[in-house]
């Protein structure tokens, strides 16, 4: 009898009435080699267990506080600029919720993710051309303005500008603290900057030495270089400066290439089970070489912001990845370095230890 009490325990201890309890208490994996080396490697935080991903946290929080302070009134419009994975995240906040969902992407989604979307109910809006200077995310912006405009009631979360977006991740900062105690080096990838921000803000209260890396892509403007015509990697970099983007916290940043990033996508589900889209590769490539070059013991922690589903079609996918000579090699081991982030325009995994704003550079 107590050998099936036990057994009944461990199979109720799941169980969820809703949607909205299934957000968090996700796992924590070691990851060494091929990335690390022997017994140096990194944590990292798997938040494709979330229903949507990663975002999940800051979607439901974002709604949360906009209804607490009336902003966002009962059965409003939501109306949001995503290239997927928040979209994602507001399809739960909105069932959860009450509240009807727009969301303003471009052609660069994924298939899979506009059919989910659709299911989920929500309305997806494509824009057709980028904005001339500001690119897909301008455009979109710009789209979600004139839905704004049509409807007084609805209501816009701005994930690039929104501090709530930040505050969303305390939850995740507050697990890893539980799962890992203090950690020494945060590794992030950067997009709206709100993930970054909001750990790292809650892990330097516990360890006022921690060092956070951010992670790019190249052709993205966040940390300085100049925008490219078309990026291949969504979900982290952007073509505008979001105010989210905590640039003081930041010890140094790596802009990281598409065959990098599919290399270590690839590297993970066949070495761990567990992969993820292009933000997972770039911080995996990173985190590992962190593991690699600072003293042994130092404990390292990446986020991991969703899984491989909605990659199937590109990074696991490959056709899509010769086609855009994504499959040639493994990457280097060390990273380029340059002093300053406009000084040459990176095409590769490269380093830089000067982090500045680039909207403040600008002015």
């Amino acid at each position: 009898m107590r050998q099936l009490t036990s057994v009944a325990c461990s199979v109720t201890a799941g169980r969820h009435r809703g949607p909205r309890t299934m957000v968090g208490n996700t796992p924590v994996l070691w990851v060494s080699e091929p990335f690390g080396s022997g017994d140096r490697g990194f944590w990292a935080k798997l938040e494709g267990a979330n229903p949507g991903g990663m975002k999940d946290r800051p979607a439901l929080h974002m709604v949360e506080c906009a209804r607490a302070r009336g902003e966002l009134r009962p059965g409003a419009q939501i109306v949001e600029s995503t290239s997927g994975t928040l979209g994602l995240a507001l399809g739960l906040a909105g069932q959860v919720y009450g509240h009807p969902v727009t969301l303003v992407t471009d052609p660069g989604m994924e298939p899979i993710v506009q059919r989910m979307l659709t299911a989920y109910g929500v309305r997806v809006d494509v824009v057709t051309e980028p904005h001339p200077t500001g690119g897909w995310q301008q455009a979109r912006k710009d789209r979600v303005a004139h839905l704004m405009a049509a409807d007084p009631h609805a209501w816009n979360p701005d994930q690039y500008n929104n501090p709530d977006n930040a505050d969303g991740y305390r939850s995740l900062a507050l697990e890893l603290l539980d799962q890992l105690g203090p950690i020494d080096v945060l590794v992030c990838s950067v997009g709206t900057g709100g993930h970054s921000a909001g750990i790292a803000r809650v892990l330097h209260r516990v360890n006022p030495d921690l060092k956070l890396i951010g992670v790019d892509t190249i052709g993205s403007t966040i940390f300085g270089q100049p925008a490219a015509a078309k990026r291949l990697m969504r979900g982290l970099g952007s073509s505008i400066y979001p105010r989210n983007v905590d640039y003081p916290a930041f010890a140094e940043v790596h802009w990281v290439a598409p065959a990098e990033a599919v290399w270590a996508c690839r590297a993970l589900a066949n070495t761990y089970y567990a992969s993820g889209g292009w933000s997972v590769g770039a911080v995996a490539l990173v985190a590992g070489w962190a593991a690699r070059t600072h003293q042994p013991g130092t404990k390292i922690a990446t986020v991991f912001p969703d899984g491989p589903l909605r990659y199937f079609d590109t990074v696991y996918n490959d056709d899509y990845c010769r086609q855009h000579d994504l499959l040639d090699a493994a990457p280097p081991v060390e990273p380029a370095v340059i002093d300053d982030p406009t000084e040459q325009v990176v095409q590769s995994w490269t380093r830089c230890t000067k982090v500045v704003d680039p909207a403040l550079v600008k002015q």
